[in-house]
């Protein structure tokens, strides 16, 4: 397998996607951040210093996955048909599962987006935490299912 941002010099290139086949792509990322009980409870209850957290953070996981161009070199500016973000507490362990799912049609995939919905969306929980917990860990931010393309489906093993 090559790397399909190099060329044959090993210079670093934007791939050529004016060739391909328009498809329907879907993709679908996941993540979480920990945090202290305290730190949920204040989220759960409506508490939080800087209000709607959840809100805040599913929003700007979907600006983020609109703006993926502008923050991964190389990455083909997308006309997005779907971007949505879940942001959902979990008591054990405690924290926020997070989950993008991105879709369109056209010539390259949306993987990037949604893996940057979901950090993104993870960094907002974070920045409208940090007041009340700054030990929070993000963790496990990660592909789940890819459909479309050349290379066709793909879903993540368990």
């Amino acid at each position: 397998m090559s790397l399909t941002h190099l060329d044959k010099d090993g210079r670093v290139r934007m791939v050529d996607v004016g060739d391909k086949a328009a498809t329907r792509r879907v993709a679908v990322a996941e993540g979480r951040i920990d945090c202290a009980p305290d730190t949920l409870a204040l989220v759960v209850e409506g508490a939080a210093p800087k209000g709607a957290v959840v809100a805040a953070a599913e929003i700007a996981g979907v600006m983020a996955a609109k703006r993926t161009s502008d923050l991964i070199p190389l990455c083909h500016p997308l006309m997005l048909e779907k971007a949505t973000v879940v942001v959902t507490p979990t008591a054990d362990p405690p924290g926020f599962h997070v989950r993008s799912e991105v879709r369109l049609t056209g010539v390259t995939g949306v993987e990037m987006e949604a893996l940057t919905a979901v950090s993104v969306a993870c960094l907002t929980l974070y920045d409208m935490l940090k007041a009340a917990d700054k030990g929070m860990v993000i963790r496990d931010i990660r592909l789940i299912s890819k459909t479309g393309g050349k290379s066709g489906d793909w879903t993540a093993p368990i």
